[in-house]
């Protein structure tokens, strides 16, 4: 969903006792019925802040659907993309904070105040960004852009993508707070979130890249034995000519981003991936346990590499 970046403990064991900062990417969102929908930062903050519905791994719990069923029936579209009910008055709040005139970061730290995540989430740019993908269209034999959500739920990643492309990125600035966040952290995290659209779309944000460069980098893979964890990663990685394996990733991101990279049992034995420390463990996040063991080993990896000082290091 996002990157995670703060400052090590100096007990390894007091990995909690953390500052930690979130910066969500904002490439998914969309706007629906004149709502600005922001999916990433909204799970973040739900998950967190214990809202969210565990069974389905978006959206808010107990939800129900009224409203979508009210819009469909007054013939309003897309019918495609599902509000709850519950999660439509977050964005309502969102858009009456934005047509007032307050930048995304702001809004997103108030919505924040109610669910108190435990961790500091900041939107990658108060700028409007949005991933599009080009696929081919069988009408006419051309091409054509649709918006990510579109090909991601409507289409299901069915339509091979030709191209994804980050609408908006290369004229944005990171959002208020981004870059001292990353400026002031030990460690960098990247999570197995969606190499091209989740990670790709913050890393795509003119200066991120840049500044997370200078620091302690560890990432965990999102591929297991070739496959995604979850979701359709392999259609996005397909897209920009990336082969869907962990090391292919790792390569992708590259030695100059990362220090370090956790890999799944299942993709052991293999090659090294030049420049890259590489480590195999479970990576299933079968449970909380199990996810706090992989962010523990994550964390363990990068004090390492922070502490031999075999990494990038630049900012000792």
């Amino acid at each position: 969903m996002g990157i995670s970046a703060g400052p090590a403990p100096a007990d390894p064991d007091a990995a909690e006792s953390a500052q930690i900062t979130v910066i969500g990417n904002t490439g998914d969102d969309i706007t629906l019925f004149g709502l600005r929908v922001c999916p990433d930062l909204d799970t973040v903050m739900y998950t967190l802040g214990g809202g969210s519905d565990e069974s389905r791994g978006w959206g808010r719990a107990d939800e129900s659907f009224v409203v979508k069923e009210e819009l469909a029936a007054y013939g309003m579209r897309p019918t495609w993309f599902g509000l709850g009910d519950r999660d439509t008055a977050t964005h309502i709040v969102r858009a009456q904070m934005l047509a007032a005139g307050y930048p995304l970061s702001a809004v997103t730290d108030a919505l924040c105040e109610r669910w108190q995540p435990g961790v500091r989430l900041l939107p990658m740019s108060d700028d409007q960004i949005e991933t599009h993908v080009v696929v081919a269209d069988d009408g006419d034999g051309g091409r054509r852009a649709m918006h990510f959500q579109e090909w991601w739920i409507r289409h299901g990643a069915a339509l091979p993508a030709e191209s994804i492309v980050s609408v908006g990125a290369d004229t944005a600035v990171p959002a208020p707070g981004v870059l001292d966040a990353i400026a002031a952290a030990d460690i960098v995290l990247l999570p197995p979130s969606n190499p091209v659209v989740s990670v790709g779309s913050v890393l795509g944000v003119p200066g991120i890249r840049a500044a997370i460069a200078e620091k302690t980098v560890v990432g965990v893979s999102p591929i297991i034995g070739g496959a995604p964890v979850r979701g359709r990663a392999d259609a996005c990685l397909s897209a920009i000519g990336v082969e869907t394996d962990a090391r292919a990733v790792a390569a992708h991101y590259g030695p100059e981003l990362l220090d370090g990279w956790l890999m799944d049992d299942a993709d052991s034995g293999g090659p090294d991936v030049p420049g890259i420390t590489t480590r195999c463990r479970p990576l299933y996040m079968s449970d909380p346990e199990s996810t706090a063991a992989i962010a523990r080993a994550a964390l363990d990896l990068a004090l390492e590499l922070r502490t031999a000082n075999t990494g990038k290091e630049r900012h000792a």
